[in-house]
C-alpha cells in the first residue's frame, strides 16, 4: 500500500521507514499517525524482515505535532480529544510492540511527540548536533501519551526534570541519561546504524524477537518464585525451538547457523 507521509525501502532483511514531511520538520498529523501505525504493523508481520530502521528526511527528525493539526484539536470536544490521543497511543504501541527490533536513526532535532517515537524504538543512534525537548508544558500541555515510553527510556528522575522544565538538551545529555545508545558525528551516522543492524540481522530472528519480549515483560518485576519459574520456562522453550537447536548445533559443529544462509 502507498503512503503520503512516509517512504519505505527494503534491502535484504532490513526495512527503513522514513518520515517524509521535511517542510514541517516531520511533525505528525492524523494521517502520519495512521500511516506509521500501519507501516509498523505490516512490517512486523513480514517474516522476511529481521530489523527496521526509523529515519527522517530533512534537517529535523520530528518536531512533534503539526501546527495545523493542533489548531484543529483546539476546537475538539473532550471526547474527540480522547479519541485523537488514543490514535497517537496506538501508533506508539505499534512501534514498541513490533516483533522486529527497531533502530531509530536520529539525524536532527527531536521534540515533544517526536521523543515518543524515538523512545518506543529499541535502539537509538543520534548525531552530535541533535537536540531534544519535551516542550509540552510551554504550551500548557503535558507529555501524557508518550510518557510510558519516554519514562522507560530516560528514567523517572530525568523525566521529572525535563517534563517539568521543558529545557532543551543535547545528544550527549541524551546519552548520559540513557535516552540514546550511541552519539556520533553526522558523517558516521549511517555507518553506526549499519553496524548495529548487521549485528541484529546476524542473530537468530526468533531469539531476537523473544529477547525483546523478555526485556519488556521482566523489567521492573520483583525477583520472585513466579519470575524464576517464568524465566526458566522461557529458556526451556527456546532451547527446544528449531532455531535454538540449530544455533547450539552450529556452534558445536563450528559452522554458520542456517538463518545466515536464508
Amino acid at each position: 500500500m502507498s503512503y503520503t507521509t512516509l517512504t519505505i525501502t527494503r534491502e535484504a532483511h532490513v526495512a527503513t521507514v522514513t518520515l517524509n514531511r521535511p517542510d514541517v520538520r516531520n511533525a505528525f498529523n492524523e494521517t502520519a499517525i495512521a500511516e506509521i501505525k500501519r507501516a509498523f504493523s505490516e512490517l512486523g508481520d513480514d517474516a522476511a524482515l529481521r530489523a527496521i530502521v526509523l529515519a527522517a528526511n530533512g534537517p529535523a527528525f520530528c518536531a512533534g505535532a503539526d501546527l495545523n493539526w493542533m489548531k484543529k484539536m483546539a476546537g475538539y470536544t473532550h471526547a474527540e480529544n480522547h479519541a485523537d490521543a488514543l490514535q497517537l497511543a496506538g501508533m506508539l504501541r505499534a512501534i514498541y510492540l513490533c516483533p522486529k527490533p527497531v533502530v531509530a536513526r536520529v539525524q536532527g532535532d527531536c521534540y515533544a511527540g517526536g521523543m515518543g517515537l524515538v523512545a518506543a524504538c529499541d535502539i537509538v543512534v543520534a548525531v552530535e548536533e541533535a537536540s531534544f525537548c519535551l516542550s509540552e508544558v510551554k504550551l500548557g500541555l503535558i507529555p501524557a501519551t508518550i510518557s510510558p515510553y519516554v519514562i522507560k527510556a530516560m528514567g523517572e528522575q530525568a523525566a521529572r526534570r525535563y517534563f517539568l522544565s521543558a529545557e532543551r538538551f543535547g545528544a550527549r545529555e541524551a546519552l548520559r541519561i540513557g535516552f540514546a545508545h550511541e552519539v556520533v558525528g553526522a558523517d558516521a551516522l549511517d555507518a553506526k546504524v549499519a553496524e548495529i543492524v548487521k549485528a541484529l540481522v546476524n542473530n537468530s530472528p526468533y531469539a531476537v524477537q523473544q529477547a525483546k519480549v523478555l526485556v519488556r515483560e521482566v523489567s521492573g518485576q520483583a525477583v520472585s518464585d513466579a519470575l524464576l519459574a517464568d524465566t526458566a520456562e522461557r529458556i526451556a522453550q527456546i532451547r527446544a525451538s528449531g532455531e535454538g537447536r540449530e544455533g547450539v548445533a552450529s556452534f558445536l559443529e563450528k559452522r554458520k547457523p542456517a538463518w545466515l544462509n536464508s
